[in-house]
């Protein structure tokens, strides 16, 4: 007797693999705060589950969602514009989006989904990535109207064309002073940041051979699957989760010594510490003199550009939301005792 082996068809072995992808996604989240602690107690098991008990859910989440905000409209706009360019390039739509999941992706993705997108990538990414921004929004557009309006030449015409090249042009005249600025410093790479979507945006609104396409598409959207969960890891591993604080501490009548540390919780026995290289430390209250909140170090600026003074690394949110300004620092933050009154 012959067993004819049971072959599945294709399409529905990469719906099982879509199925598992979309079940692990949600945990993803959830390893990030698992590693953030991790990575606070310096790989020590007691330490991370004294971290655990005392620190709130919500301000990981917080901090989660402050530092990597700018990821989901990066994700959001990059697929929707690969897997658009992808539909128009192939003869049949529906045939492209039963065979790829990044062509099913954006022919379902709603409109306010890129509108929303769009807004919140306008507030949180750096100035140097607008152009880019503002390029996908053109892309975007023009990829929507070939696919919904495509007898329509004279509109496509100026949508695929007139409006990315205009804009392109636009775009370029803003940003000169911090493209003069950038090759004077030589700071080639964000002066092609501020080239280069001009110049290469409007290449990306018509539709390519379906091989040239499917390598065009496929291949950068797999490349950045695998790449972003690392650079995500590494940017939210470095955020801070605990306040930053000094405590002044001293018996009576001995000398009195600062201790720096981020502050874990404070009960009605002792001030908890996690010193920088890991060590927790029990200060029974009876010998705290003071407490201080320290400020986070100021971030330096990465660039000294600007574009007609907004810099160059600064996103609209950071620019325009007011912050509050630290003229003199607290000797205790140094590392100092204050000096008696």
């Amino acid at each position: 007797m012959t067993v004819t082996p049971f072959a599945r068809p294709a399409r529905r072995v990469r719906r099982n693999q879509l199925n598992w992808v979309l079940t692990a996604l949600p945990a993803f989240p959830l390893v990030l705060l698992v590693l953030r602690l991790w990575y606070l107690s310096r790989q020590d098991l007691p330490t991370m589950l004294l971290l655990v008990q005392y620190i709130s859910p919500l301000g990981m989440i917080s901090a989660l969602i402050i530092t990597l905000i700018w990821t989901v409209p990066a994700v959001v706009l990059v697929l929707r514009a690969l897997g658009g360019l992808l539909l128009i390039s192939s003869p049949d739509q529906e045939e492209a989006a039963r065979r790829s999941v990044l062509a099913l992706t954006a022919l379902r993705m709603p409109d306010w989904v890129v509108a929303v997108a769009v807004a919140l990538a306008g507030f949180t990414w750096q100035l140097r990535l607008l152009p880019t921004l503002l390029m996908l929004v053109a892309v975007i557009l023009a990829l929507t109207a070939v696919q919904r309006y495509p007898g329509e030449r004279r509109m496509l015409t100026v949508v695929t064309l007139v409006i990315p090249i205009v804009l392109g042009l636009l775009i370029l005249l803003w940003v000169r002073p911090g493209i003069r600025m950038s090759l004077a410093a030589g700071e080639y790479g964000t002066a092609a940041l501020l080239i280069a979507p001009s110049l290469l945006g409007w290449l990306l609104t018509g539709p390519l051979p379906p091989r040239a396409a499917r390598l065009a598409t496929h291949w950068p959207a797999v490349g950045a699957m695998i790449v972003a969960p690392f650079v995500i890891g590494v940017v939210f591993l470095r955020a801070p989760v605990l306040p930053n604080s000094a405590v002044e501490i001293g018996a009576e009548g001995a000398a009195v010594e600062v201790v720096r540390g981020q502050l874990i919780t404070v009960d009605d026995t002792a001030t908890t510490i996690l010193r920088r290289g890991g060590e927790v430390l029990f200060i029974p209250n009876a010998d705290v003199r003071s407490k201080t909140l320290c400020p986070e170090p100021i971030r330096t600026q990465n660039s000294r550009i600007t574009v007609r003074g907004w810099p160059i690394d600064e996103s609209a949110l950071e620019w325009v939301a007011p912050t509050r300004p630290v003229t003199d620092v607290d000797p205790r933050c140094l590392g100092r005792p204050l000096r008696p009154r």
